[in-house]
C-alpha cells in the first residue's frame, strides 16, 4: 500500500501541474524576474536559483508530511493496524477524487480549505517579501521553504494521504514523492512563464488532469477495499 501511495502522490503532483501554473506561476515569475539581469537572461545561470526555490519548497512539504504521518500513527493506534491503514487509505482516496474534481474545475470545495490555510500564510508572506530580491542560492532556498506553506488545495489533499501512511517516515516519503512530481512543471514555469500560463487556462488540459486524478483516487479506494 505504501508503494501505491508513493506512485499516486507523484502522479498527482505531475498531473496537478495545470493547477500549479495558476497557483504558483505568479510567484515563480516574480522570483525569476527579481534576479539580477545577468543571471535571469541565461537559463544556465538562473537554473541553480530555480532548483534552490523548489528544494526549499519540497523540504517544507516533507516536514509537513512527517508531522501528518505522525498524526496518522497516533490515529492508527485507536484500532487494529490492519483496519486503521485501510480506513486512512480510504480517506485519502476520497480526497483524491475530490482533488480531481477540483483540478477539472467541476467542484471548488477544496478552496474552503485553502481559505483556512490563508490565515497562516498571512503571517508568513511578509517575512518572505522582506527576503526579496534574492541575491544568493541559499537565500533562494530559504524563500522556497516559506513558499512551501502557501495555502493550496492540491498540497492539503496530499497531506491527508500522508496521514494515511501511518508513520512520520512514510508520511514524509509521500510528500517527497508529491514534491518531486510537481518539480518538472514548476521548473518549466520558471523557464517559460508565458507559455505555461496559457496552458493553465486550457479547460481541456484541466479536465484531463482532473479525470486522471479521479481515477487514481478510485484506484486508491479499491486498494483500501
Amino acid at each position: 500500500m505504501f508503494e501505491t501511495a508513493y506512485m499516486a502522490a507523484f502522479a498527482a503532483g505531475l498531473l496537478g501541474g495545470v493547477h500549479c501554473v495558476g497557483m504558483c506561476g505568479g510567484i515563480v515569475g516574480a522570483l525569476t524576474f527579481g534576479l539580477a539581469d545577468n543571471r535571469r537572461m541565461k537559463l544556465t545561470d538562473s537554473m541553480p536559483y530555480q532548483l534552490a526555490y523548489n528544494a526549499g519548497r519540497i523540504f517544507s512539504y516533507v516536514l509537513a508530511g512527517g508531522l501528518m504521518g505522525g498524526l496518522g500513527m497516533l490515529l492508527a493506534q485507536l484500532m487494529p493496524v490492519y483496519y486503521a491503514q485501510r480506513v486512512l487509505l480510504a480517506i485519502a482516496g476520497v480526497f483524491m477524487v475530490l482533488l480531481g474534481f477540483y483540478l477539472a474545475d467541476w467542484w471548488r470545495g477544496l478552496s474552503v480549505i485553502e481559505r483556512l490555510g490563508s490565515r497562516i500564510w498571512q503571517r508568513i508572506e511578509p517575512v518572505a517579501r522582506r527576503m526579496l530580491p534574492v541575491r544568493s542560492v541559499w537565500q533562494a532556498a530559504s524563500v522556497g521553504m516559506l513558499w512551501g506553506w502557501l495555502p493550496c488545495g492540491l498540497v492539503y489533499s496530499m497531506l491527508v494521504m500522508a496521514v494515511s501512511a501511518g508513520s512520520a517516515l512514510e508520511g514524509a516519503g509521500v510528500m517527497l514523492a508529491f514534491g518531486l512530481g510537481t518539480l518538472p512543471n514548476l521548473l518549466a514555469i520558471g523557464a517559460l512563464t508565458g507559455a505555461m500560463a496559457h496552458l493553465s487556462r486550457s479547460a481541456s488540459m484541466r479536465r484531463v488532469a482532473g479525470v486522471s486524478v479521479v481515477l487514481l483516487g478510485l484506484y486508491t479506494l479499491w486498494q483500501a477495499w
